[in-house]
């Protein structure tokens, strides 16, 4: 009795804590952050009041730039003013809604695993993670997973078709014996003791058969790969002899096929599978399809007819689970009566395999991921970045956050309205709307009263099909606040709505990536969707369990990171030239708190740090080349201010260090990288995004591959010819070239010319050693590079340097007059 009453107490606890960061390592970091603002200030009043006018142009050039780099920093440092950490403990999670003897009361989610090109994406890899999502830790009739297949590649569903069959013995396998991470790829690639804390005698032998059973499975799937490799001339032929209806991937009909499932096939030892789904969305030319926004947007529809988990978790096809009680730590907040009522998503960080030990590119994103973060986690929450999030299915279709407040009716009429209302109108409508929304949820509880045209006479009058579309099934759905299906819904007709709403032009005049679901118009949509979100008012949550819940690939060779930098750059580019960019979009009613916003006016900004950092990182060769410099000489004030500076930007560092639990080397790595990238991906982005709004221009930098090492982490060594490479390139080339230059003036200067020397050399060598993993890099191993970067690195560089020396703008030109007369005073 005492033991029961004991359960229940702690079934009736919080299911999740937050801990703040101890006030002894947050105190003397906010009060550093304060005085280096003070510093700052300081300094620009000492370098705007004392020009350099023998080197004006290179003087207003680094002021203008310190000041952007000063702005950027404001812009990344105060959201991370209030850091938090949080634990989850899905003990109280179990015992709140799994009690022995009853149903499970833990709610559904819906996975949803995105795939374009099978040839780009190995099968092998969609297949792990599809196996991992139907072996997660959490009861079988609440898990679906959706695998969406835009490309509608026969290769892909034939892929499935076999991770279907295999699944039905590695799911038990791995419930059996309890075995982590539960993809069979990184489950038998690991280097440890397999036979820790594993005490059945059973075990050893089974884990045999299950890797013969996989290597098996792997020999079928790369077998399909091998054929898929040249299509033939009359396209796929499926095995009952017709036509694959995906042959044209642009032109083709909506695909839907169910797996396993209560009613499809069961595991070997006779359990139920969860449900597996393969969709591919009708394509039609003449149609904007919008990616892979697009693409998510059509599994929202078709898993709300046909299963409806008020809860969605997405992935990339290369991130598998890796934490199989992952979905159980994001009920923990999801799930909670207090803190998941207004949130909208529950973000993990991303993890990866894979990367060098050095991590030389930044590809983890350490500093993002464990520092910028958790800031976030304590003003509104973390940022959506894409994949390794659970949503509350509500927010995606524009919903309102339960809990806020009705916006304030204005007080003003409405022939004189105030200025405010003016000039927020749009915001206020948008929200009136929503609002309208809201209302027609509670108007329609008892829909299930009404006969069939009578319910679909009342969804048409609260206008839901400008908003959702033409499907009563869906709309249907969308009212559900707890998921599942509506009792009206007629099983044997679900995939023809299914496949109704996965149509090309369902999307036409509704809200669909304007206001609900994934938002359209950028490459990024995942700032858009989460910014559009917390703009609304909801709520998010940062989920760091101690084992990563999902693990995913990075590009680890140079170019391909720096092409998929290029990306996100260009998407930030482009929410800054749209409605939606943060610095004017979402003002009305006051949801967004302010630093939040200023997160979000970072990530869309940060690209436009190139045009100035270019610039800075020229300067130093070209005061070593002109014997100019950026500095007066410097007075004990001035020496005071740059020591004070400089110390306080360590100083911040180290205690960010400290309470975030990051490594120096990583926060090195990342500083490196901000200057690699920006020197190169974000400089390109910039222009692409000008291209594009401008002209209309789209242009796209292709990357053409060469030979790989045969060794672990050979693709670290893989060189690529790609546009990215030649500005940094350049950029190390014209600094070296001044250091040789500086030092030769030295040598030939005299004792007094190292003086000057030696801030210009440091200057220098600052750029160097940033760009020093980029240099590395395009070495190679064998100190290979491709002769085109150095052709043009050298040309430009060559021609900067010798034009410089010939106008060198810097040096006052004496006029013909005073020329003649110091001529005529010389005795010859």
């Amino acid at each position: 009795m005492e033991e029961m009453q004991s359960s229940e107490a702690a079934a009736a606890e919080p299911l999740s804590m937050v801990i703040p960061i101890s006030k002894t390592r947050l105190a003397p970091y906010r009060t550093v952050i304060i005085v280096r603002l003070i510093i700052l200030g300081l300094f620009f009043h000492y370098r705007v009041t004392n020009p350099v006018d023998s080197a004006f142009g290179l003087w207003l050039t680094s002021i203008i730039c310190e000041i952007w780099f000063a702005f950027s920093w404001v812009l990344d440092q105060f959201p991370k003013w209030s850091p938090v950490n949080r634990e989850a403990f899905i003990d109280r999670l179990s015992l709140r809604y799994e009690r022995p003897g009853e149903p499970s009361q833990l709610a559904a989610v819906d996975f949803f695993v995105s795939t374009v090109d099978p040839l780009k994406e190995p099968p092998l890899i969609t297949a792990n993670t599809v196996l991992s999502i139907l072996a997660v830790d959490y009861p079988v009739d609440k898990v679906s997973c959706y695998v969406s297949d835009d490309g509608a590649a026969m290769l892909s569903f034939e892929s499935l078709v076999e991770t279907a069959d295999f699944a039905r013995k590695w799911v038990p396998f791995c419930k059996k014996f309890s075995i982590e991470p539960r993809a069979p790829e990184f489950y038998f690639s690991q280097k440890i003791d397999y036979l820790k804390d594993k005490v059945q005698p059973s075990f050893v032998k089974e884990r045999r058969a299950m890797k013969r059973e996989y290597e098996e499975f792997k020999v079928r799937v790369n077998a399909l790969v091998a054929k898929a490799q040249k299509t033939p001339d009359e396209g796929w032929t499926m095995q009952d002899g017709t036509s694959w209806p995906g042959n044209n991937s642009r032109d083709h009909p909506g695909m839907i096929q169910v797996f396993l499932g209560h009613s499809g096939a069961h595991d070997i030892e006779g359990n139920e599978l969860p449900r597996l789904v393969y969709v591919s969305r009708e394509k039609r030319p003449g149609y904007q399809h919008h990616k892979k926004a697009g693409a998510e947007n059509a599994l929202v529809r078709v898993s709300a007819v046909l299963t409806n988990a008020p809860f969605i978790l997405n992935l990339d096809c290369d991130h598998y689970v890796n934490n199989s009680k992952a979905v159980r730590e994001a009920m923990c907040f999801l799930m909670d009566p207090v803190v998941g009522r207004d949130l909208c998503y529950v973000q993990f960080p991303q993890r990866f395999d894979g990367i060098d030990r050095s991590d030389r590119y930044a590809n983890r994103n350490t500093v993002f991921f464990d520092v910028n973060m958790k800031g976030l986690d304590g003003i509104q929450g973390p940022m959506y970045v894409g994949t390794g999030c659970v949503f509350n299915r509500q927010a995606l279709y524009g919903y309102s956050p339960p809990s806020m407040p009705k916006l304030p009716k204005s007080s003003s009429c409405c022939c004189c309205p105030s200025k405010k209302q003016t000039k927020d109108v749009s915001e206020l409508y948008r929200d009136a709307k929503r609002e309208e929304l809201d209302a027609a949820i509670f108007n329609l509880r008892e829909i299930d009263n009404y006969d069939e045209y009578e319910r679909s006479m009342l969804i048409s009058q609260m206008s839901f099909e400008k908003t959702f579309g033409l499907s009563t099934v869906f709309i249907e759905s969308t009212l559900m606040e707890n998921g599942g299906l509506p009792e009206s819904a007629d099983p044997s007709m679900l995939i023809k709505e299914a496949i109704h709403v996965i149509s090309c032009g369902y999307e036409e005049k509704t809200a669909w990536g304007k206001e609900i679901g994934w938002i359209y118009g950028s490459v990024t949509e995942d700032i858009l969707t989460g910014f559009k979100m917390q703009c609304r008012g909801w709520r998010s949550v940062y989920c760091m369990p101690l084992r990563p819940a999902f693990k995913g690939s990075a590009p680890i060779n140079l170019s391909d990171r720096l092409h998929q930098v290029l990306r996100w750059a260009l998407g930030s580019v482009e929410i800054f030239f749209s409605r939606h960019c943060p610095l004017w979009y979402g003002f009305a009613g006051g949801r967004l708190k302010w630093l939040q916003r200023l997160a979000y006016i970072n990530t869309i900004v940060y690209p436009f740090t190139s045009l100035p950092l270019v610039a800075y990182c020229t300067l130093p060769a070209i005061c070593l080349l002109t014997g100019k410099f950026i500095i007066p000489t410097l007075s004990n004030l001035a020496s005071a201010l740059f020591l004070g500076l400089f110390l306080s930007i360590i100083v911040t560092s180290v205690l960010e260090l400290r309470w975030s639990g990051v490594t120096i080397e990583a926060l090195w790595r990342n500083e490196q990288f901000w200057v690699i990238g920006g020197v190169s991906a974000h400089l390109f982005a910039v222009f692409q995004g000008f291209l594009k709004m401008l002209a209309g221009v789209d242009t796209n930098f292709t990357v053409t591959a060469k030979a790989a090492d045969d060794t672990e982490f050979g693709d670290l060594y893989i060189i690529k010819w790609t546009t990215l490479l030649i500005p940094p390139t350049t950029l190390i080339i014209i600094n070296m070239v001044g250091v040789v230059a500086g030092f030769s003036d030295a040598l030939n200067g005299g004792y007094e010319s190292w003086g000057p020397l030696f801030g210009k050399v440091f200057f220098a060598f600052w750029v160097i050693f940033h760009l020093y993993p980029f240099l590395k890099g395009l070495m190679g191993r064998q100190n290979r590079t491709p002769t085109i970067v150095i052709l043009w690195s050298v040309l430009l560089a060559s021609v900067f340097s010798l034009v410089w020396v010939k106008i060198n703008p810097f040096i006052s030109r004496p006029d013909s007059a005073s020329i003649s007369q110091t001529c005529i005073s010389i005795d010859c």
